[in-house]
């Protein structure tokens, strides 16, 4: 008598439940056979069976409600099918249960659903019988609570808190929410994280867990590498109390997901190295928080509805405070000075702080001058600062590098080589050279070779050096800092290891090009900001040699004074290098073309230094007319910080040097010059003799610019001399010359000093109405000057105590003494004077 089909559904599921652990055995191989006659009737039968031969766990891993529907399916086709039912009938008869098949068998009606030893159904008849493999029921494992534990208070990082305190309640209730913490290795991701989700312990009943995904790992040699997502589940779901895992990656996900759906659970993800290794730990409790950390941004995870903070590192202050609490104590409070010198030495990056503290609390007669001393030779903390003999810092920037494609690699190297503070998208796209992104610089061989170029997406698949995607490899591992549209620089800490790097793994040949095209980059920039900001002075000689760089994009004189004033610094190491190097025309040439950086904003021991390397380089050059330029710009310089007597030493060689050649133009500047300090030295007779002089050269040569400065000259002398007439008409004719030009910065002295002497005269509203004129000139973007702003603000607050408005004469003198503080201290002090005598 053939089974019903309800009864044979119950059977056939008793059954597979009683083989289920018997995975490979002759009556699983027999209902293979059941399963492919059935599938001839019914192709979505074998869409349900796994196949004898897979994997041994296979079939203990299958759900209960998997089998119910296998079982389902077969008693449907044996119904409405005599072969597939004879089939299915002689296997029960053979495996059900006992002895013989029952005459009453189970009956499970509508949507049954069957976890582990329980039956959840409808309707039930008979018995049911579930086998296991293991003998009694595991107990449920404790709440998981699994955070590193807090070794200490959190110290200076209430800000942070804040932060994350405000990403977590901004959040929408009703979706998952995800947390990435990225930054610096050793900025304290960890510690940050593991204190935060401490204190929110309350709001997270069902627990903590915690996984080190490993991504400091990735960059071994040894055939390690960044935690599977597979092995991080296993243990997951183990401590939420799950008897058995599946061997599926993909199922082990759909049961994670399912466990946790409901469930107020925290998960800290640390050291995460890809965004694809966490995606498949996520949550999809919305009730529950997945925190990641790592050293990389994992721009990717934003699609998955992340929100991102970036740690930095501390405040000197709470470096300070950090390396108190660790093992400095009282050393740090009896030589705070000396402890502010440790920690910035550490780049107050919190591991080399701690690593330092770690050093004062294992020698308590060790002081701190010593320390420092120690962190400041060599390589600084990069090797000073130990644990158990390993440069723990050296180390942690190692394994970030190593991440690195080629292209950023060599990119990270090379900028390394740089005597440079700030890095421009344009400078790095020239020293980029052959620099290719797509592949990392692990040795042949190591499960690094041939890694993409990002840890979250593909490399660059045409090699086509693009040094954008280069930067954005290094901005993603956090081993360089975004300070503005297109500009960078590297941390303390950082530079100094990509500087090793560049000096040992870069060939002779290597460095010297990319030095060289850092120095040329340099010299084309500047020479396009000479001919915006000053275009009467650039020189014909140079023209031609001016390197074929792409220089930085400048178009305005904002920008061309802007990135004068922000590469400063930049151009120094560029003309020091380059004499080192023996490039002596290179040398004296950047110094030359840095001209408008000088006259416009005064940086007087930089404007002396770069000339007397740029003087040495132009005789080593051979050059006469850069020998000629940089004594006359040089001797400039002197004279602006007060240093007459070589000023005018410098001065007089040029003066000599131009006569010798017959350069009308360089014996009228060397005049012009000695003609200044003249004026400074109170000597009026004797300046304007050299004006004059200066002014009847540069006419005979036809420098129209030059006679116009000049005539500004002259029209100083004379208004130093108290003679306001004639000041008043030299400095109008200079005005006026200069201004129908295009020199704008000159003209607008020439039109404040005729403010100055009109006022003096007695012509108090035209003279403050061209004293107004020449102060919004100097506020202006095109021709902006502190300096001769304040003397502006300065001859304002004269010309009203001259009217006998000593409010107003205060108020002007003070802001000139506001502005004066920032640039030159010495006339800050002059308007103190003034002030008191108000």
């Amino acid at each position: 008598m053939p089974i019903p089909e309800s009864g044979r559904a119950a059977a056939l599921l008793s059954a597979m439940v009683a083989r289920g652990t018997e995975r490979g055995s002759p009556a699983w191989r027999e209902l293979g056979e059941v399963v492919r006659t059935a599938a001839g009737q019914d192709p979505s039968v074998a869409r349900l069976w796994s196949p004898p031969d897979a994997q041994p766990d296979a079939a203990t891993a299958r759900s209960l409600q998997d089998l119910a529907r296998l079982a389902t399916t077969l008693a449907a086709s044996a119904g409405a099918d005599a072969r597939t039912a004879s089939t299915v009938d002689g296997w029960l008869r053979r495996y059900a249960p006992g002895p013989d098949r029952p005459e009453h068998t189970n009956s499970i009606g509508g949507a049954a659903v069957l976890h582990g030893p329980s039956v959840q159904a409808r309707d039930i008849h008979g018995s049911v019988h579930v086998h296991q493999r293991s003998g009694p029921e595991k107990p449920r494992p404790p709440v998981p609570r699994q955070l590193p534990p807090q070794r200490r208070p959190l110290v200076a990082r209430e800000s942070d808190v804040r932060a994350l305190d405000r990403l977590r309640s901004g959040h929408p209730a009703e979706s998952p929410q995800l947390l990435v913490v990225s930054g610096f290795a050793g900025v304290g991701k960890t510690t940050l994280v593991s204190h935060w989700l401490h204190e929110l312990a309350s709001s997270f009943p069902d627990g903590q867990l915690y996984a080190d995904l490993g991504g400091r790992s990735a960059a071994t040699e040894d055939g390690g590498g960044p935690v599977r997502a597979s092995a991080v589940l296993e243990g997951f779901l183990f401590a939420l109390g799950a008897h058995s895992v599946p061997a599926d990656t993909a199922q082990r996900v759909a049961l994670w997901r399912s466990l946790t759906s409901r469930l107020r659970l925290a998960v800290l993800l640390d050291d995460a190295y890809t965004s694809a290794q966490v995606r498949p730990l996520l949550l999809g409790s919305p009730a529950g928080i997945t925190v990641v950390t790592s050293r990389n941004h994992l721009t990717g995870l934003l699609v998955d509805g992340a929100s991102v903070h970036r740690l930095g590192t501390l405040a000197p202050e709470s470096a300070v405070e950090l390396l108190a609490a660790g093992g400095g104590g009282q050393r740090v409070a009896q030589d705070p000075e000396t402890a502010r010198e440790v920690v910035t030495l550490c780049g107050c990056l919190p591991l080399a702080v701690c690593l330092a503290s770690a050093q004062l609390a294992a020698r308590p007669h060790h002081t701190l001058s010593a320390l420092a001393r120690s962190l400041s030779r060599g390589q600084g903390p990069l090797d000073a600062l130990r644990v158990e003999g390993e440069a723990v810092v050296r180390t942690a920037l190692d394994l970030s590098y190593r991440l690195l494609p080629a292209g950023s690699a060599a990119l990270y190297r090379r900028m390394g080589l740089l005597p440079a503070d700030r890095f421009d998208l344009s400078l790095l796209t020239a020293i980029s050279g052959d620099v290719t992104p797509g592949r990392t610089d692990g040795p042949p061989g190591s499960p690094h070779e041939g890694r993409p170029a990002s840890p979250d997406g593909p490399g660059d698949p045409d090699g086509s050096g693009d040094a954008d995607l280069a930067v954005g490899a290094l901005l993603e591992a956090n081993l360089l800092e975004e300070t503005g549209p297109g500009t960078y620089r590297f941390h303390d800490l950082v530079r100094p290891h990509a500087r090793s790097l560049g000096e040992t793994r870069e060939s002779p040949a290597q460095r010297e090009g990319t030095l060289r095209r850092f120095v040329d980059w340099c010299l084309a920039t500047a020479t396009a900001a000479e001919s915006i900001l000053t275009p009467g002075h650039r020189m014909a000689a140079r023209d031609s040699a001016v390197p074929d760089v792409a220089p930085a994009a400048l178009e305005t004189p904002a920008e061309a004074l802007a990135w004068l004033d922000t590469h400063r610094t930049i151009l120094l190491g560029a003309v020091q290098h380059s004499a080192r190097a023996g490039w002596h025309t290179a040398c004296w040439q950047l110094t030359d073309a840095a001209w408008p950086l000088f006259v416009r904003l005064r940086p007087r021991e930089l404007w002396i230094e770069m000339h007397r390397t740029g003087l040495a380089a132009a005789r080593s050059d051979g050059s006469r007319e850069g020998e000629g330029r940089m004594l006359t710009s040089g001797a400039i310089g002197l004279r602006d910080a007060g240093r007459y007597p070589e000023a005018a030493d410098w001065y007089a060689r040029a003066l000599e040097h131009a006569t010798a050649d017959g350069d009308v133009r360089q014996q009228a500047q060397a005049i012009n010059g000695l003609g200044h300090i003249s004026l400074l030295t109170h000597q009026y007779d004797e300046a304007r003799t050299h004006f004059e002089q200066a002014l009847r050269l540069r006419e005979s040569a036809g420098y129209a610019r030059g006679a116009a400065l000049s005539r500004r000259r002259l029209g100083e002398t004379a208004l130093a001399a108290g003679d306001h007439g004639t000041a008043a008409r030299y400095l109008t004719d200079a005005f006026t010359q200069l201004e129908s030009q295009g020199e704008g910065y000159e003209a607008a002295r020439a039109l404040a000093l005729l403010g100055r002497a009109l006022a003096c005269g007695g012509d108090h509203e035209g003279g403050t109405r061209r004293l107004r004129e020449a102060l919004e000139t100097f506020r202006s973007s095109d021709v902006r000057s502190e300096h001769w702003e304040g003397y502006s603000l300065e001859w304002l607050g004269e010309a009203a105590a001259r009217q006998d408005d000593p409010a107003e004469a205060v108020r002007r003198y003070e802001a000139a003494r506001n502005l004066f503080l920032r640039v030159s201290p010495a006339d800050a002090q002059r308007m103190d004077d003034r002030l008191r005598h108000v």
